[in-house]
């Protein structure tokens, strides 16, 4: 039996990543050659649901628009951490030593984000139904 590097166990995952590049350059390649271009000012004119565009399109936002979005990273990165936990959860006794030892890993994890999730819920980010601006 032929034992090969390592590395080698990366070479279908290059492969699908120079099949996928390949194919969009080559889409994008072809569609530039065969479609048709013909540019117009209403064509490069800005689009907005049929509606004029007003003002400088540098508005500011809400910081409540930040906080929203810092939580849905929040969350996904939760979600990021919890689904391999699962999915090894029955190993984790051989890998550590102790048997509950992953349950109260996760428990002190959930913890944390449920207490930063009390703390923006009693500081009012998730209340959309009057705008503070001292958040």
């Amino acid at each position: 039996m032929q034992s090969h590097p390592y590395s080698w166990n990366y070479i279908p995952l290059m492969l699908q990543v120079l099949v996928a590049v390949g194919l969009g350059a080559w889409i994008a390649t072809v569609s530039r050659f065969i479609g048709r271009h013909r540019d117009s000012k209403s064509k490069l004119a800005a689009y907005e649901c049929g509606v004029p565009a007003e003002g400088d399109a540098r508005g500011r936002f809400s910081v409540r628009f930040y906080m929203v979005a810092m939580l849905f990273i929040l969350f996904d990165v939760e979600v990021v951490f919890m689904f391999p936990w699962a999915i090894i959860y029955r190993q984790l006794p051989a890998v550590t030593g102790s048997r509950f030892f992953g349950f109260w890993e996760m428990l002190v994890y959930l913890g944390f984000v449920l207490v930063g999730f009390f703390y923006i819920w009693k500081k009012g980010i998730l209340d959309w139904g009057q705008d503070k601006t001292d958040l």
